[in-house]
């Protein structure tokens, strides 16, 4: 499904490494493709986003645990939706992760001076916004599992009102500088301690760090800069997939206030129930019922699989309690490595009200020597084999 590179080879570290081990590993790659220190390179570019995607996943212990069980797939690569971390941009990148850089480009923050027309100051001081998640359930047949399949969803959510952009102001002329930090975006305190005055440096609460406040809101949004709306979404679900596991679609979550991030659209996978296979892990388990003649003679039969009907051959004194192994016929495993088998449990159906002829003729059978139980015929037990299959 996914073309993405291994996070632990993008940062160059093993799948045991620690916190701190993770940090680093990424500041040494961030710098190495910094921006400034390759300008106009899409490669370098490309790298940097990518060290950056991967450090957002494995600085965090949920992400990294979804991560390394389901690969891509479990943490919204597999939907092809872009950066994991909800759609983040060059600038949403240096928001988060700016401290990382240290003092290594100049002490300019993230040193984001020279690239996109950012500089560090302003950097620090904007607030970006960002939409809510949304969550679903999606429920997936046994064969849609088997394969992979693409759902399109229709999802209520907020967009960004088309009417201003998702700008929230009526128009261009519709701003004014902010009376509380004088267009600076950032608010100053000074506070007496017992060590004397302390300064400290903050984004404008009244302005988000804009420095500009909408005097003339959008009609239709009412200055929010979203509106309640629907969207069709198309959702590329991996094979092998589980109940209860969770896909995260990157930036398909409710539109932010007045511009900004987009949340996620958080996918919960239900399995619906088959009417006659049972899912163990990657193996499926189907309960065969043969009569006394074909367990005894043996006989052709047909079995259910996700695909359709196959057919198996019983073997002449089939005893109840056999395992009949198909290889391949389960389900995959979500990063590709091998498929389950689907396990045949022999039952031998005994019937409850026999006609007289038959049980004259039942009478006859029991009292051959070759139908009398020989409990030393089979070396294990049912309750062993199936402890075999299932350890």
């Amino acid at each position: 499904m996914s073309t993405k590179r291994d996070y632990y080879e993008v940062l160059g570290i093993s799948k045991s490494a620690s916190q701190d081990e993770i940090k680093k590993a990424y500041r040494k790659q961030a710098i190495k493709y910094h921006p400034d220190k390759n300008p106009g390179d899409k490669e370098a570019e490309n790298k940097f986003k990518e060290a950056a995607e991967a450090y957002e996943v494995l600085r965090d212990p949920d992400k990294r645990s979804r991560y390394d069980r389901f690969g891509h797939a479990g943490v919204g690569g597999a939907a092809g939706n872009g950066f994991s971390g909800g759609g983040m941009t060059m600038e949403d990148i240096f928001e988060n992760f700016g401290d990382i850089f240290g003092s290594a480009f100049g002490g300019s923050f993230g040193g984001f001076s020279g690239f996109g027309g950012f500089s560090g100051s302003r950097q620090r001081s904007r607030r970006v916004n960002k939409g809510s998640n949304l969550r679903i359930k999606v429920t997936l047949s046994l064969k849609d599992i088997a394969h992979g399949v693409t759902k399109k969803l229709k999802v209520n959510k907020y967009v960004a009102c088309d009417a201003c952009n998702g700008t929230g102001a009526k128009d261009a002329s519709s701003y004014s500088t902010c009376s509380t930090c004088r267009g600076t975006g950032q608010v100053t305190k000074v506070s007496n301690t017992f060590l004397g005055q302390m300064q400290t440096t903050s984004t404008c609460p009244a302005c988000g760090g804009e420095g500009k406040v909408i005097t003339n809101k959008c009609t239709k949004c009412h200055g929010e800069g979203i509106v309640k709306g629907t969207e069709v979404i198309s959702i590329d679900i991996p094979a092998g997939v589980g109940e209860g596991m969770q896909l995260n679609v990157s930036g398909k979550g409710n539109a932010a206030r007045r511009g900004g991030v987009n949340g996620d659209l958080i996918v919960l996978i239900q399995e619906e129930k088959h009417p006659e296979l049972v899912r163990d892990g990657h193996d499926l388990i189907y309960g065969l019922y043969l009569n006394f003649a074909q367990a005894s003679l043996g006989d052709t039969v047909h079995v259910p699989t996700v695909d359709g009907k196959v057919k198996i051959k019983i073997e002449p004194g089939t005893q109840p309690g056999k395992i009949l192994r198909l290889r391949g016929k389960g389900l995959p495993e979500i990063n590709g490595y091998g498929k389950g088998d689907l396990l045949v449990n022999i039952n031998v159906w005994i019937p409850k009200d026999l006609s007289k002829e038959e049980q004259k003729i039942v009478e006859q059978l029991g009292n051959s020597e070759n139908f009398k139980p020989n409990p030393n015929a089979n070396d294990k037990t049912f309750f062993e084999k199936m402890k075999n299959i299932f350890e």
